[in-house]
């Protein structure tokens, strides 16, 4: 699967979780069109047809990027984990 650049991946995974933390503080209701575009864009890059598989597809190969650095540069284990959004609205 061709995946985009990890420093994209990570700055679309950001702004999905920055996002969905913050829709989430304003109460229930329909996701903005950004949060959806952002679902289909992890959805599409990671080759997934739901927002909560597509984020785990891309920390497991941010995971895999940045392990591959660390270990190379001598620094493998120091890969922070990360954790699941609060709340992730379906892909329609």
């Amino acid at each position: 699967m061709l995946m985009p650049p990890p420093t994209t991946l990570r700055r679309l995974v950001k702004e999905y979780e920055t996002l969905s933390v913050e829709e989430s503080l304003t109460g229930p209701g329909a996701p903005s069109a950004r949060l959806r575009d952002l679902a289909y864009t992890l959805c599409v890059s990671t080759g997934t047809r739901e927002i909560t598989d597509a984020l785990k597809a891309a920390r497991a190969y941010l995971d895999r990027t940045a392990s591959g650095v660390a270990a190379r540069s001598g620094q493998a284990g120091l890969v922070a984990e990360r954790s699941a959004p609060p709340c992730a609205p379906p892909v329609a």
